[in-house]
């Protein structure tokens, strides 16, 4: 419990968990899964794997594209390992501020507080024994509503895995009123809020974003960008300028040979994060620019694995906007 009262307090600049830190964020979400899970679902084994960069109060987003990949182990690439074929960061500026005209021109019906948002994807995260390399899994489906209430809450989200549903609560000191909305658990309404000036939402994303010890600065804003565009619903403009303000953070490239996780080819935007050894992609549509889903992958041979193996991944199949947990949208 100390470790759950720690994270809502006021982080520091850096903490000292090694490049591979997914192993943090499951244990809490195994722990509050565990807990909340029917007893006839037996307790997922708690093993440590590598998370994706985003802080340990993520909730919806982390339920979206962090807890599915918390629950099963890393997908292995085959042939050299040397991962997508980069272009140039001046083309991926150009990609990325074309994948930003067309998000402002896309419609988007605004969610209310007492909305869902329901996403299914394609999902795996990487799994590893202690003391060796991270043990290979395999690509699941899953599902996940997450609560648009403005004011704190005590269950964020629930998830449908594996044929069972787990409610997705943050473990609260007693008298707590739950999680309030902001960038660890990012509404439809505090997403509106966040300005839409590409170069001051850069500047808050950069004063919001926690960082690890051995990761860049950067490469943590970029992957809490490629988090909040993910698996979230927020207003066009909001999408552009997320999007803008990507292009805008150094080391950013572009990928012709992109695929995601459900094997759907596209172009993608990739950065490397030199000093943690790993790099994050995200896939678009080659002809419709629209987000399909992202891709973590080791960039060095070393303790967690081979050089292109990869660590965590999803393919978001759908997204919508339901009036009650468990609804799911029509066909």
């Amino acid at each position: 419990m100390n470790e759950e009262l720690a994270r809502l307090l006021p982080p520091p600049p850096e903490r000292d968990v090694p490049p591979g830190r997914l192993a943090h964020h499951k244990d809490t979400l195994m722990r509050l899964i565990d807990d909340d899970a029917p007893a006839t679902t037996p307790a997922a084994p708690r093993k440590r794997d590598r998370r994706l960069p985003r802080p340990a109060l993520w909730l919806p987003a982390a339920a979206l594209t962090l807890a599915g990949a918390l629950t099963v182990g890393l997908v292995t690439t085959t042939g050299s390992g040397a991962g997508p074929r980069p272009s140039d960061g001046g083309s991926a500026v150009v990609l990325l501020d074309r994948i930003a005209e067309v998000a402002a021109r896309t419609e988007v019906e605004p969610v209310r507080d007492d909305q869902l948002v329901y996403v299914k994807s394609l999902t795996a995260g990487a799994e590893a024994v202690e003391d060796g390399p991270y043990r290979p899994g395999e690509l699941h489906r899953r599902e996940v509503w997450v609560s648009q209430e403005p004011g704190p809450v005590k269950q964020v989200a629930l998830h449908y895995e594996g044929g069972a549903y787990s409610p997705l609560r943050e473990l609260l000191p007693p008298g707590s009123p739950g999680v309030p909305a902001g960038i660890d658990r990012p509404t439809y309404r505090w997403l509106a809020s966040l300005p839409t000036d590409p170069d001051e939402l850069l500047a808050e994303l950069y004063r919001l974003t926690r960082t690890w010890k051995g990761e860049e600065k950067a490469q943590a804003v970029f992957d809490r960008i490629g988090e909040l565009l993910g698996e979230t619903v927020m207003p066009a403009r909001t999408a552009a300028a997320l999007y803008e303000a990507a292009a805008k953070i150094p080391g950013v490239t572009r990928t012709e040979d992109a695929v995601d996780p459900a094997g759907r080819r596209g172009v993608g935007i990739r950065r490397v994060d030199e000093r943690a050894g790993w790099a994050t992609e995200w896939v678009f549509d080659r002809e419709t620019l629209a987000y399909l889903g992202e891709r973590s992958r080791l960039t060095a041979d070393g303790p967690m694995g081979d050089k292109g193996t990869v660590l965590s991944e999803t393919a978001v199949l759908e997204r919508a906007v339901v009036d009650e947990y468990r609804e799911r949208p029509a066909p």
